[in-house]
């Protein structure tokens, strides 16, 4: 049996695609006959631009292969990004031609990686198992400006039908994504394989209540501050409103990093730092030196339907959370996860309100951590995958 996943982010890289894959790959191989084999073909670390990895083309191990595929170098821009995907499309269509897999598993956020397994699938003849991290059909209307909006819609419309309905089976990541798949795509079946915990983040957990002792609370975010968490929209007017009880701590890079940082100054806010990504052994110290941990989605219909990775890791360290999210974020997040306050995304007025209801004690999140360990959810995800497999081979 050999397995073939498509990543475009894989470890040592930094991002949810790369942590969650990683994941995976651990659970295929805890799983799989000794005598089957995984390949993954993933890039070389390239998520942040201000932020470089090292790791080899080429990582052999007796039941595993990763090839990393090196691209130009790029930021955000959707130039660029089609560049390097270009590359990355390249380097997966030589490295697969002739070769043999019991199953294709693609797992991607911007569509393209799914798009690309299921063109691999067709020419190798396999099964694709296809996970879907979001839902850029309908996302391009909130994030590209409305002409090329309109002139790509119909486009990626066509690429997701083809390549939905090319899988055998289909995972979304949020049971958010669930009506506007089931309604476009009746009688395709959609497993809900979240993303979870890392063992980093459940060995780094609270042991006991601890309250602040802090005049001055300090807030952290973490990830990406692109279009997407509109950081830019809400950050000066709280840190203004609040200047005195909080300072932010803003750990990350993206696409709207620069306008972030031009609307803090235009706001002359002193109690925000803007800091460069961290490998995850300091960002696990950053979260536990923190006293409130933020989270903040764009304020855009499509947004309504995900499931931020974040909320996982935030909710391992114990730390009150203060959310700017609306739909299905914001109702996991009152129905999971304790010591959290959730306001409109952009709402400057409704998060001041929400951040005087937090408590602002740090404790354990015991009955979360067991439910959504990331090791519990990929090895269901891997049963799922291997399943398929040995269906198709019978």
């Amino acid at each position: 049996m050999k397995i073939l996943l498509l990543s475009f982010y894989y470890q040592p890289d930094l991002s949810a695609g790369s942590f969650r894959t990683t994941a995976l790959v651990k659970s295929l191989l805890d799983s799989l006959p000794r005598n089957a084999h995984v390949e993954v073909i993933t890039t070389l670390p390239n998520r942040y631009n201000s932020f470089s990895l090292k790791a080899p083309l080429l990582e052999q191990h007796p039941r595993l292969t990763v090839h990393r595929i090196p691209l130009s170098e790029h930021k955000s821009g959707m130039l660029d990004q089609s560049r390097a995907f270009l590359g990355y499309l390249k380097g997966v269509l030589k490295i697969t031609k002739n070769n043999n897999y019991s199953v294709v598993y693609a797992t991607s956020s911007r569509l393209m990686t799914a798009a690309l397994g299921a063109l691999v699938s067709k020419r190798v003849r396999s099964p694709l198992y296809l996970d879907i991290r979001d839902i850029f059909v309908d996302t391009i209307k909130d994030v590209l400006p409305s002409r090329f909006a309109r002139l790509a819609k119909p486009l990626f419309s066509l690429i997701e039908r083809l390549t939905i309905q090319a899988a055998t089976k289909v995972n979304l990541v949020s049971a958010g994504f669930l009506p506007y798949f089931q309604e476009r795509y009746p009688g395709k079946a959609f497993e809900v394989f979240t993303n979870g915990i890392d063992s980093e983040f459940i060995q780094a957990q609270p042991l006991e209540e601890t309250f602040s002792q802090s005049d001055v609370l300090t807030v952290l975010y973490a990830g990406n501050m692109g279009e997407g968490q509109g950081l830019h929209e809400i950050i000066p007017g709280v840190a203004r409103s609040l200047d005195g009880r909080i300072k932010f701590r803003l750990i990350g890079d993206g696409g709207r990093k620069q306008q972030l940082k031009d609307a803090v100054d235009s706001a002359f806010c002193q109690n925000v730092v803007i800091d460069i990504p961290v490998r995850r052994e300091e960002l696990i110290t950053a979260y536990q030196a923190a006293d409130v941990l933020f989270l903040h989605l764009n304020d855009y219909d499509a947004f309504r339907k995900v499931l931020p990775s974040k909320i996982f890791e935030y909710a391992a360290l114990g730390k009150p959370i203060w959310a700017g999210v609306a739909g299905y974020s914001a109702d996991f997040i009152r129905q999971f996860v304790p010591n959290a306050t959730v306001f409109s995304p952009c709402n400057v007025e409704e998060a001041v309100a929400a951040f005087s209801s937090l408590s602002l004690v740090t404790k354990p999140r015991h009955e979360f951590i067991e439910r959504f360990s990331r090791v519990k959810i990929m090895q269901e995800l891997a049963s799922d995958i291997i399943e398929l497999a040995k269906s198709e081979a019978r």
